[in-house]
């Protein structure tokens, strides 16, 4: 379930500003996690966050190898170089050229300090300091929540609900009053709320999930916690109803002592120096937006995570019963396994074994389908089936193997119906054809406009007699069209002639039209 809804909203505009280069630049602030001694480069960034958190920023080779003594007398793991299994001057160059791989990938900064140089031998020597950089440390950070992270650790905070219903009622009324940092206090407490139980709700439902998944393995574990984990959900269901109306309406109270006028007073106070007043109001609003929408009447965050929960308990108690049975029948998965491999095992030979395994497994021998593209030329010839162009296959020809073929010839369909039409529409073309060219013969194709009807006619003739001209001496002599009611002949004349029609006039030069 994605429980964050849109609290990560207010992150997105960061994201989006990143091009294809600065992505693969942060990227890089993780190279130290895959050397092949990448232990060794954590614990030096562990020593490093030492000194910081005593406010030590800049740090030369000889504080950090002191730091790491430290780590090696606290933990066992730490990994040593030196005599003694201890960080000292023998490590100084490796230590620095670890320091050096961090600073090319970002990790950190290095600067020259000429200030240390207590001799000219050692001012000609290099003097480098070393500081977390900003994303170097949000790396590492980043690695340690992962590091630290622990299945035990989900769950879902049924007492937020009564916190944040008081934070929004203490909201509006410093709204109402105008007392600017109670206004930024408030929203961001509850922003905060908010962010906190969407990571809880996203996390405890991606371990119920894995632990769900792995019960076959673990079931044992399943089976003590279950009560625990069932009371847990429903208690939390039961403050989820009972408060859901009430924060509703607290967000209604908020928003009738003027949205905007929240936001502009938390933008006021917001501290961040770094960004604008219109950036700061900007970012207010997508989180108020955020938090609107966990607790709006109809289609809220909330209501999707009470949903999700029931599907969940309903899951666990299915898994149960499921976990109950098998126990009690005394055959489940893990005896299943343990049957079969002995059964492999007592196999006289491997094909016999083979043969077991995959009637056991449904294996099969992979069908390999493949076609002709439809412009083959355009692919190479040495191209492999991984990188060539994929084809439309038939589903026949997945399921069964064989090729899809048109089938028996089907009967014609006889619609006497749209053939009477057809014959009816045809038979009334033919009469005003016949009409037209009566009227042709009748008045001639000159000294006065053709109607539509007309018009046809003289065209279908003229294409005829266009078609059927002679050529004598190298000269066009003449040419004819005729149907059953009238001839068009063109006779060869320097003057030409002209026919006008409703749609134009129609030039024919060196040639004179007559109807008859």
């Amino acid at each position: 379930m994605e429980a964050r809804g849109t609290l990560d909203a207010g992150k997105q505009s960061g994201r989006d500003g990143l091009n294809e280069l600065a992505i693969s630049e942060r990227f890089r602030l993780f190279n130290f996690t895959r050397r092949d001694d990448h232990l060794a480069y954590l614990w030096v960034l562990r020593a490093m966050d030492r000194l910081r958190s005593v406010h030590q920023v800049r740090v030369h080779t000889e504080q950090v190898a002191a730091a790491l003594n430290e780590l090696v007398i606290a933990h066992e793991g730490v990994l040593g170089e030196g005599d003694g299994g201890t960080w000292d001057r023998l490590d100084e160059r490796s230590l620095r050229d670890r320091l050096d791989a961090l600073a090319e990938d970002g990790v950190v900064h290095r600067l020259e300090d000429a200030s240390r140089a207590g001799s000219l031998a050692r001012y000609r020597n290099r003097q480098s300091v070393y500081q977390f950089s900003e994303l170097g440390y949000r790396a590492y950070t980043a690695v340690e929540q992962v590091l630290a992270a622990s299945a035990r650790d989900a769950n879902l905070s049924k007492l937020v609900f009564s916190d944040v219903l008081d934070d929004l009622r203490a909201l509006a009324v410093a709204n109402r009053d105008g007392d600017r940092d109670q206004v930024y206090r408030r929203i961001s407490r509850l922003d905060a709320a908010m962010e906190d139980m969407a990571r809880r709700s996203a996390q405890f439902h991606v371990t119920l999930g894995e632990i769900i998944r792995s019960t076959d393995t673990s079931a044992e574990t399943f089976l003590a916690y279950k009560n625990s984990l069932l009371t847990h959900m429903s208690d939390f269901m039961t403050e989820l109803d009972r408060h859901l109306p009430r924060l509703a309406e607290a967000v209604q109270e908020v928003e009738e002592t003027g949205v905007y006028t929240l936001l502009s007073r938390a933008a006021d106070a917001d501290e961040r120096l770094f960004l604008l007043t219109s950036e700061k109001m900007e970012d207010w609003q997508r989180r108020w937006a955020s938090l609107r929408e966990w607790f709006s009447p109809q289609d809220s965050k909330a209501v999707d995570l009470r949903e999700a929960t029931r599907t969940a308990v309903s899951a666990v108690i299915a898994l149960l019963r499921q976990i109950t049975e098998a126990q009690r029948g005394g055959v489940n998965r893990s005896t299943q396994l343990r049957h079969l491999a002995e059964w492999v095992f007592r196999t006289p030979d491997d094909e016999a074994a083979h043969a077991l395994m995959s009637a056991a497994f449904n294996l099969r021998s992979a069908r390999h389908l493949g076609g002709a593209h439809d412009d083959d030329e355009q692919i190479s010839s040495r191209a492999s089936w991984w990188d060539a162009p994929g084809i439309e296959l038939s589903i026949s020809l997945f399921r069964t193997g064989k090729a899809p073929t048109q089938g028996l010839p089907q009967p014609v369909k006889v619609n006497r119906g749209i053939r009477a039409e057809l014959r009816k529409t045809q038979f009334e073309q033919r009469s005003v054809d016949k009409r037209a060219a009566a009227s042709l013969v009748r008045r001639g194709a000159h000294d006065r406009v053709l109607d539509e009807a007309e018009t046809r006619v003289v065209l279908k003739l003229l294409t005829r007699a266009l078609e059927a001209r002679t050529v004598v001496a190298g000269r066009v002599s003449h040419g004819a069209g005729a149907d059953d009611a009238v001839e068009l002949r063109l006779i060869p004349s320097e003057a030409g002639s002209t026919v006008r029609t409703e749609a134009g006039t129609l030039h024919l030069p060196g040639f004179r039209l007559e109807v008859g």
